[in-house]
C-alpha cells in the first residue's frame, strides 16, 4: 500500500490543485494530511483525489475548526484532532501535527509517525520507527514545495518536489 502524505497546505489553492494531480498521477491508495488546511475551500479541492483522505487538524485550523469539521465530513474524509492512529498493511501509524506532541503520544507498537507543522523535510529512523514529514507545500517558490509518498510494504518514503 502506498500512502500520500501532505501537510501545511495553508489554503494555497494553486498548490493544492497540483498536490491532487500528483497524488492521482502516482495512484496512491490513501492520502494523509497532517494539519493546517486553514479554510473550507481547500478541503473542497481535495475532493478531486482518487483516494480516501484522512488527517488531523493543526494549530492554524482551530479558528475555522467547526467549518472544517463539517466540510471534511461532507466529503467523506476522516479528520480528527490529533493524534490519529491508523493501521494499514499491518503497520501502525500515528498522525500528529506538531512534532513536539510525539513525546506525549501513545507510541506502543507504532511503526510510523507522520507530522507537519515545521515545514521542514524529515526522514528519520528512531529504532525501527520511521518519522516522516515531507516538508513545505504552501510556499510560492516552484521546486521548493513537497509532498510525500510512503510505501508501507518497504517502509521507503519518497519526497516529490513541485
Amino acid at each position: 500500500m502506498r500512502i500520500g502524505v501532505v501537510s501545511d497546505t495553508h489554503n494555497n489553492l494553486g498548490n493544492v490543485k497540483r498536490i491532487v494531480e500528483l497524488f492521482n498521477h502516482h495512484a496512491v491508495d490513501r492520502v494523509v494530511h497532517t494539519g493546517d488546511i486553514t479554510q473550507v475551500k481547500t478541503v473542497d479541492l481535495f475532493a478531486s483525489l482518487n483516494a480516501p483522505l484522512y488527517g488531523v487538524f493543526g494549530n492554524n485550523d482551530q479558528a475555522e475548526l467547526q467549518l472544517l469539521q463539517i466540510a471534511t465530513k461532507s466529503h467523506g474524509f476522516h479528520f480528527i484532532q490529533p493524534p490519529l492512529t491508523l493501521t494499514w498493511s499491518g503497520k501502525r501509524i500515528i498522525v500528529l501535527h506538531d512534532p513536539l506532541d510525539v513525546a506525549s503520544a501513545p507510541l506502543d507498537d507504532v511503526d510510523v509517525i507522520l507530522h507537519g507543522h515545521t515545514h521542514i523535510e524529515r526522514i528519520q529512523y528512531d529504532q525501527s520507527r520511521l518519522i516522516f514529514n515531507p516538508g513545505e507545500c504552501a510556499g510560492i517558490m516552484p521546486g521548493k514545495n513537497a509532498i510525500g509518498i510512503l510505501d508501507l510494504l518497504t517502509m521507503q518514503p519518497e519526497v516529490i518536489k513541485f
